[in-house]
């Protein structure tokens, strides 16, 4: 399965849509999470362009004002979906990944910056996770957390605390999860 996730950092129109639709043509995407749409309202015809294809599945989540936004766009025939959850800073998808026959489990996230509000963020993901532990689950987007002081590219190391690398860290263990290479940035 073809899974794509993308900050836009605002969804505009134009350019970006155009770029969407090239990744998703050209890499034959199957799921398409997309965060910080900064769009409160959005429809299936902007679906069906930014997809390429008038046969198409959504779930949003709106921005507030400006902030945040998810979108999460998928082909039915790779992914049926069988529920989704909404939380604050995310999207869950349970479904059957068509091919492999296999439960699956997708979050598009786009975290919170705040310590307080991230932590919230962590525990809600947990419990689903706890409440629900079979199949394969990918969690994916924009965690604003890192695991290491490295991968602050570009920015003064002294702002990173050890401490919240150490919470990340001890989180992705009790979920038992697996961080995969991703390309691109």
């Amino acid at each position: 399965m073809n899974i794509i996730s993308y900050n836009v950092r605002g969804l505009g129109r134009g350019v970006k849509w155009g770029a969407i639709r090239r990744l998703v043509r050209n890499h034959k995407v199957d799921i398409l999470c997309i965060q910080e749409t900064k769009k409160e309202h959005i429809d299936k015809s902007m679906c069906q362009a930014l997809w390429g294809d008038l046969n198409v599945n959504w779930e949003f989540q709106p921005a507030i004002n400006t902030a945040g936004g998810l979108l999460c766009i998928w082909n039915d025939l790779a992914f049926k979906v069988e529920r989704s959850i909404k939380g604050r800073g995310f999207i869950l998808l349970e479904g059957v990944w068509t091919q492999e026959n296999k439960k699956t489990v997708i979050i598009n996230i786009y975290s919170p910056c705040d310590s307080h509000n991230k932590r919230e963020l962590w525990e809600s993901l947990k419990q689903l996770r706890g409440q629900d532990p079979e199949g394969l689950w990918c969690l994916l987007g924009d965690l604003n957390s890192i695991r290491h002081p490295s991968e602050r590219e570009g920015v003064s190391q002294r702002g990173v605390e050890a401490s919240s690398i150490n919470e990340f860290n001890e989180w992705i263990s009790e979920l038992e999860l697996v961080e995969i290479p991703s390309v691109g940035r």
